[in-house]
């Protein structure tokens, strides 16, 4: 079986990552195979949503920690911390695929997600977990300082105070407490997780894929915190919205006082 399993159907394509024996932790074939699907989806002008989930209980436990006890190199393997410090780089586009692609992208937590399995969470557009997800950045505990974009993103969604809280303690939360804090938008029972993360996915995938492509970046450049850069991205975007045939359709919806159904043009 592949490190990472694709479907697609109705306009969303899922990805499972699919290493259930090692909670999922990354590999170097799920990492390519993630590398390969995302910028393919990001152009499949079939797929408005993309979900990210784990197979077998768990989303994802992050680097291969016995693999790096078994590597007199760490996680470095053997190589230099330039050499190495490329290899990671190359590899941690996984992380702004998810968050600069034009779809909105949904993590999936059913379990465990630790280290850079939840820096890849992050990256996400929205979280869905389930309560009793174990959510932890790990890091600090095997000596390492995180990857994958998550001090970034951890310190967008919580705050500076609450991030380094995280980081440096490396403490366990569960779902629950996630979204209480803002890292996860919401924690279901694991039993409604699977429904309710199609039920979002099939939402975003049924709307007016062109505007929430911008949305999106316009979001993004908010977080830089340059005002005049978000005007800017705003009037443009907001300009190639009012081109679409989506927009059309929704301004005579709203005359006609129906729903409007977006074709993603």
């Amino acid at each position: 079986m592949p490190d990472v399993l694709e479907t697609k159907k109705d306009g969303v394509a899922i990805l499972t990552l699919n290493r259930p024996e090692a909670r999922n932790a990354l590999s170097e074939a799920m990492l390519q195979g993630l590398l390969e699907a995302l910028p393919r989806l990001a152009n499949d002008p079939e797929v408005g949503c993309v979900v990210v989930t784990g197979s077998g209980g768990a989303f994802c436990a992050g680097g291969d920690v016995k693999g790096f006890a078994s590597d007199k190199g760490g996680a470095n393997h053997g190589r230099s911390p330039e050499q190495a410090a490329y290899s990671l780089r190359q590899r941690m586009e996984v992380s702004r695929w998810l968050h600069e692609m034009p779809k909105i992208t949904i993590a999936s937590i059913p379990g465990a997600a630790a280290g850079a399995g939840l820096s890849i969470a992050m990256a996400c557009d929205f979280r869905i977990a389930a309560k009793t997800a174990k959510i932890t950045t790990a890091f600090a505990k095997v000596g390492l300082s995180g990857d994958f974009g998550g001090t970034y993103f951890l310190t967008q969604l919580v705050g500076a105070a609450k991030a380094r809280e995280l980081y440096l303690l490396s403490d366990i939360i569960l779902g629950d407490e996630a979204a209480r804090i803002g890292l996860v938008n919401r924690a279901v029972d694991a039993s409604e997780l699977e429904g309710e993360t199609l039920a979002w996915a099939k939402r975003i995938a049924a709307g007016p894929r062109i505007t929430l492509g911008h949305i999106k970046k316009n979001m993004n450049t908010a977080e830089k915190g340059d005002l005049m850069l978000s005007f800017d991205t705003e009037a443009i975007n907001h300009s190639r919205c009012a081109q679409t045939e989506d927009h059309a359709e929704a301004s005579k919806a709203f005359v006609e006082k129906r729903a409007p159904v977006f074709k993603g043009r």
